[in-house]
């Protein structure tokens, strides 16, 4: 059996490349793709703790996570499509949508 603290350690690794690419690339879709392994990482980490506590209660939280994600995967693509189609370009250093 694998330890736990090899998927905390695999969880963490994978956060830290997720944050890292977030802050590193400028594509608007990479980006939310950045913020999809992170969201994986912390699943991973939930999963782990709960398989480790035989308890149920990190797996629970796992499903609100899958479900958060999915709805924020639908409303991020509909915005960066959006986005696109008024400024026809996803790089976020040329957004400036939020200046009055």
């Amino acid at each position: 059996m694998v330890p736990t603290s090899y998927f905390i350690i695999l969880s963490a690794i994978l956060f830290v490349l997720g944050a890292f690419a977030f802050f590193v690339k400028r594509d608007l879709i990479t980006q939310f793709l950045c913020i999809e392994v992170m969201l994986s990482a912390a699943n991973l980490a939930f999963i782990a703790f709960a398989k480790s506590a035989s308890s149920l209660d990190g797996q629970i939280i796992v499903i609100f996570i899958i479900t958060v994600a999915a709805a924020e995967a639908a409303v991020g693509l509909a915005i960066i499509l959006l986005v696109y189609r008024q400024k026809k370009t996803i790089k976020s250093e040329d957004m400036n949508l939020m200046k009055g």
